[in-house]
């Protein structure tokens, strides 16, 4: 007898630039709050001025001394980290169920595109059972935080590109006291996030289960519209 199977449109790439946290944060919840079965799934690529951010359930005294930088509570999981010019996100708007794959399978789709990314430079990059992420010996240079609303995905993975890392001296990174950071400028790796957009979302798409599917880039001018649901103000 012949199984169906579930045809995957294919996925749509927005290079956003710099743009605020809570503006990316707003679009993200009314693009998953307004898509249906027919949706295409999107990755965003995109920087944010200097932030430090909680997780929903993040605990304060992981933020040791802001000094200057804003903290925002976000409704990723996680707990505390920092967004600057310099870092690259990745945020996979994806629908699970149509994809029959679960959290985990994302998380672990996430962390293997970055190892791949990194050892295209010749860089080793490692996963870890006990944290979330990725690791260049023993020193973070990928975070990852999601949110599943009715089966969809939004927020995902950070890169650390070429970002002052100063920042996270003020925190614990991810909740661990001392852990250290790194970036691909300091592993010497003299790349821009412009450059590494394409190289990221490629990387990405390929490690989601399933056939390969298609992607296309979507011009910026055309930018993900808030559905019906959402609040006023937001354009």
């Amino acid at each position: 007898m012949p199984t169906c199977s579930v045809v995957q449109p294919p996925v749509e790439l927005r290079r956003l630039g710099l743009r605020k946290y809570r503006e990316v944060w707003d679009r993200m919840r009314c693009f998953t709050a307004g898509r249906n079965a027919s949706t295409p799934d999107q990755i965003w690529l995109v920087q944010h001025p200097p932030l430090f951010t909680l997780g929903t359930n993040g605990k304060e005294r992981h933020i040791l001394d802001p000094g200057g930088i804003p903290v925002l509570r976000s409704d990723r999981g996680g707990q505390v980290t920092y967004h600057g010019p310099g870092q690259l996100l990745a945020y996979l708007l994806l629908d699970l169920k149509r994809r029959r794959m679960g959290i985990r399978q994302l998380v672990e789709a996430m962390e293997q595109g970055v190892v791949d990314l990194l050892a295209e430079y010749g860089i080793a990059g490692e996963r870890r059972g006990d944290a979330p992420g990725v690791y260049v010996s023993g020193a973070k240079i990928a975070a990852l935080g999601l949110r599943v609303r009715r089966g969809c995905s939004y927020h995902g993975v950070s890169l650390n590109v070429d970002l002052d890392l100063r920042p996270f001296g003020r925190i614990n990174p991810c909740g661990y006291e001392g852990m250290e950071v790194t970036s691909l400028r300091n592993l010497g790796i003299r790349l821009s996030c412009d450059e590494l957009e394409s190289p990221l979302a490629n990387h990405l798409l390929r490690n989601l289960p399933g056939p390969a599917q298609g992607a296309e880039w979507i011009q910026n001018e055309d930018e993900p519209r808030p559905s019906p649901h959402c609040v006023d103000g937001l354009s």
